[in-house]
């Protein structure tokens, strides 16, 4: 066993501390990009599922398609359209923009279809309930309904959610300076895998917290 060898080419301690900044910088990156995900994607989602809600059959047919549209779209090649194809419409984005676009357009597809699900699962009857007491459609969705269907829908979306934040790493393609494009560059630089073992640890301290929450969470409104 060369254990020398293995320090050298992934724990190389001049490496780390020459490249240590660099990769922190993607992380940094990284975390902006995947907090405006959740952000953007999540609530995208939840006002197209109530919008499906009110039952307008035009509305309706077109969330549909753009649900399926883009839970079939990878989500790499919505990022090279946006980042590459849209300045030729006179739309021009920076990396950021398209990354994180691109994946809360995603983000938010799959998300409608289960806030949709969660809707669906809830019992007829409490909409009937809640409208007999005198309130308005949209006061029974907002304070009967919704509340019963959003603990259905919290171990789906809290999986998806984590499954698509991760994709942050694909950003790298359009030069987004996120953890992994970071880890790759120092590598390259440094001829050393270390900052590769570097990326890894960084992404266990971004998203192995995420996994927790998510997980916590599930307990919680199981």
């Amino acid at each position: 066993m060369n254990t020398q060898g293995l320090i050298f080419s992934f724990f190389n301690p001049d490496v780390i501390g020459k490249y240590y900044p660099f990769i922190l910088s993607g992380m940094w990156v990284t975390v902006q990009v995947g907090a405006a995900v959740v952000a953007t994607g999540l609530a995208l989602g939840f006002l197209l599922a109530y919008a499906r809600a009110c039952g307008l059959r035009p509305a309706n047919f077109l969330i549909v398609a753009f649900a399926d549209v883009l839970r079939s779209l990878p989500p790499l090649v919505g990022i090279i359209l946006l980042f590459f194809a849209f300045p030729y419409i006179g739309i021009s984005m920076s990396a950021f923009t398209a990354t994180w676009l691109a994946l809360s357009l995603v983000l938010a597809a799959f998300a409608e279809e289960i806030f949709w699900a969660g809707l669906q699962a809830t019992p007829k009857g409490l909409m009937e309930a809640g409208r007999s007491t005198g309130m308005g459609w949209g006061q029974t969705m907002w304070y009967v309904v919704w509340p019963h269907a959003l603990k259905l829908t919290i171990p789906p979306l809290t999986n998806r959610v984590i499954a698509i934040v991760k994709n942050t790493a694909l950003g790298a393609v359009v030069g987004l300076a996120e953890v992994v494009n970071n880890a790759q560059s120092a590598t390259s630089s440094a001829g050393s895998a270390t900052p590769l073992t570097l990326c890894a640890l960084g992404s266990l301290a971004i998203f192995l917290p995420v996994v927790l929450a998510g997980r916590y969470i599930e307990k919680r409104f199981r």
